[in-house]
């Protein structure tokens, strides 16, 4: 978005756009028809271009009368049906109940030159889901959500997207005073693990016809292949089981944390969705929690893995009354679809794994070799991105103290560095190798620009002044995280002490 206007506003109509709204044409009880409550006195602080680029949109939509209103929760365009969606869910492992959509609606579904697109409003006020709650978010977390959104675009990582952000001098009182914002939100569905499990789990005299009927509109509208099978629903989960699988493989590749894996945060199409607490991992600790609120631990890094299937056993209960078969047979049935999911996560893996050490074949050592470096990561804390992305500037040979590295400075132990160096050049000979070639390949893989906290804090401290120029700055520089772009290489350096400090928790 740039900072002044245009002269003439665009050409852009929004009654020529077509909206399909199949979701809340499902009517009760999936969705609650209601409108928004609009912002008073709103202004931008972000577009996403790229997000408006996949929507088939003209790059100065934004300028149209009426689209602030629209996208602030104020005044919906033509076609929209705005809607709350009720989903249930596991939250830090214990069963929650009925959730809902409490700050967010629906606005419809459009045609776009990619196939359909969900566009959703976060922080739009109450919903009959609010559970006591105000139904806003925060300048704060909304400035997060965007530039995250929009970063894990960028990396290749399976994400909601993030099209504007919007916000007022309405006040919002969190831990602090603060103010009120609108995240406009996109995917080909926001439907989540919550919404099968309410419909199992909310049912009268055993009539499971909601879910069903559920289940078909997921097999239909995302899953069609899944129709052919001998048992739809179970092939269903298993498709689901893979897309979450490759998910999360590409989450543990970057080193990004959730921080609220409940069930009612995985989506259906195995998609990053709801970034509240989320982090990515500074000094590797295989056990970092990025959510100051999860005591436990359940969602801590290393363990993002092991929850995925946790919740996909879940997804799978909810599915059993649609399962045809006795006891013994849905069981079965179930733990094959389910098998779907640690098959892909170990081989995806893998691979992500490989990639960022530049290896063109794989080894049976190979998975040795990773662990390894990743021990000594941890053992000293090395900066995640970093150590990935300074080993791509290594040169085989180049070992020991006689021949520092950039990279090689970042462990306290060097020796124990430069043992491992040994090995992993072993390794590129014996698969031939060369340096530039290797180079260009890591680079590709190895982001130099992630959305560290401190980048984000910075930008919003900012934006609550009345700045948004940071946000728009750092959503730029996110926009292209594999280059790399010299002048900002700022962004690139190790976070400062007081980055420390920084916490995020469930209200953030």
């Amino acid at each position: 978005m740039t900072a002044a206007p245009p002269l003439e506003r665009p050409s852009f109509d929004p009654a020529q756009l077509r909206w399909i709204n199949r979701y809340t044409g499902l009517g009760r009880p999936f969705a609650h028809r209601q409108a928004g409550h609009g912002l008073p006195n709103p202004r931008w602080v972000a577009v996403s271009e790229a997000a408006l680029a996949d929507l088939g949109w003209p790059a100065g939509w934004w300028q149209h009368e009426g689209a602030l209103a629209a996208f602030s929760a104020g005044t919906p365009w033509p076609g929209m049906d705005t809607a709350a969606t009720v989903y249930s869910g596991h939250q830090f492992g214990v069963w929650a109940g009925q959730l809902g959509d409490g700050r967010a609606l629906l606005l419809g579904e459009v045609e776009t030159p990619d196939g359909t697109r969900e566009l959703q409003l976060k922080g739009s006020g109450m919903t009959p889901y609010s559970r006591r709650a105000d139904g806003r978010a925060v300048l704060r977390s909304s400035i997060r959500e965007f530039l995250c959104s929009e970063a894990m675009h960028a990396l290749g990582i399976p994400t909601t997207r993030a099209l504007a952000l919007t916000t007022s001098d309405l006040p919002v009182r969190r831990e602090r005073a603060e103010t009120a914002a609108v995240v406009t939100r996109v995917a080909p569905s926001f439907l989540r693990f919550g919404h099968v499990e309410h419909f199992c789990h909310h049912v009268r005299d055993g009539d499971y016809t909601a879910l069903r009927r559920l289940a078909d509109f997921v097999i239909d509208h995302h899953y069609p292949a899944c129709r052919d099978a001998a048992q739809p629903v179970a092939a269903l989960l298993a498709e689901i089981a893979r897309r979450t699988a490759g998910m999360i493989a590409d989450w543990q590749a970057v080193g990004f944390c959730h921080g609220v894996m409940n069930t009612d945060n995985l989506s259906l199409l195995g998609l990053t969705i709801d970034y509240g607490p989320f982090g990515f991992l500074d000094g590797f600790d295989p056990m970092h929690i990025c959510n100051h609120s999860d005591e436990q631990g359940r969602y801590a890094y290393a363990r993002q893995p092991q929850v995925a299937y946790w919740n996909l056993h879940a997804l799978a209960q909810a599915l059993v009354p649609l399962i045809d078969g006795d006891k013994e047979q849905i069981g079965a049935v179930l733990t094959d679809a389910l098998a779907a999911y640690p098959d892909t996560f170990t081989r995806q893996l893998g691979q992500r794994m490989r990639a960022k050490l530049g290896l063109a074949t794989e080894q049976d050592d190979d998975q040795a070799l990773i662990d390894d470096l990743m021990r000594l990561m941890a053992r000293h804390q090395t900066d995640y991105t970093l150590t990935w992305r300074l080993l791509a500037d290594h040169r085989i040979g180049a070992v020991g103290a006689l021949a520092p590295e950039p990279v090689r400075d970042l462990f306290l132990d060097a020796e124990a560095f430069d043992g491992w160096v040994v090995r992993y050049d072993a390794r590129l000979r014996a698969e031939g190798s060369t340096d530039a070639e290797r180079r260009v390949r890591m680079q590709a893989v190895n982001p130099r620009y992630i959305l560290r906290n401190h980048l984000a804090e910075t930008a919003i401290r900012l934006a609550e002044a009345g700045d948004y120029s940071e946000v728009q700055r750092l959503h730029r520089v996110l926009r292209r995280p594999f280059d790399e772009q010299p002048e900002h290489a700022a962004y690139a350096d190790l976070p400062p002490d007081w980055a420390r400090s920084l916490e995020i928790s469930c209200s953030s």
